[in-house]
């Protein structure tokens, strides 16, 4: 690669390896002070802090967890599956999100409005922020057949109404007579 030297040149100095480190270190602590959102990880390096946003592309993989859900009112279960991702792995900063929703089963009596609630729950998780009144909605949702009773005595009014309230998973079972979540533990009682 040739460089061409346009000023005349008045001193020289060969540069040590040491020298090197010294002027990276010297340029991470700049970039640091200068731009809030950047961060070390857990080998020093610097990177920027990541927040979620609509443009964050899909990673090749995700960290995600199925649920089987089996209600009194459908022959067949339905398949949950939620994908996490991790934003600013290694660092002080790293969180998991909600990323994506899937929701299967043999049932196809309503798949069109299963697959638009799922596309419509993913955008919202992509947007970023608090997504926790997704759970609030979710548990206003009725079904006009009225609902029905879960094993132990607790009644749903609806599939959508079982959503974990901490994590908005749906994973919500009755354990030792407590509603507990099998994702994050959440329990009514405690």
């Amino acid at each position: 690669m040739t460089i061409k030297i346009e000023r005349k040149i008045v001193k020289y100095q060969v540069q040590k390896p040491e020298d090197k480190a010294a002027d990276k270190a010297a340029e991470a602590r700049a970039a640091a002070q200068a731009d809030p959102d950047t961060v070390r990880d857990k080998n020093g390096r610097t990177a920027k802090v990541i927040r979620m946003h609509e443009r964050l592309e899909r990673p090749e993989m995700l960290i995600g967890s199925t649920y089987k859900i089996k209600t009194p009112i459908s022959d067949h279960a339905m398949y949950v599956t939620i994908n996490d991702i991790v934003l600013n792995e290694g660092t002080e900063y790293e969180q998991r999100r909600p990323f994506e929703i899937f929701i299967n089963s043999k049932n196809l009596d309503h798949f069109q409005w299963i697959v638009a609630l799922t596309r419509i729950i993913s955008a919202v998780f992509r947007k970023g922020g608090d997504v926790t009144f997704l759970v609030d909605e979710l548990k206003a949702v009725f079904d006009p057949r009225g609902g029905y009773w879960q094993p132990g005595g607790k009644f749903m009014p609806s599939i959508i109404a079982e959503l974990c309230g901490r994590c908005s998973t749906a994973a919500v079972v009755m354990m030792d007579g407590c509603m507990t979540c099998l994702n994050c533990g959440d329990s009514k009682c405690g």
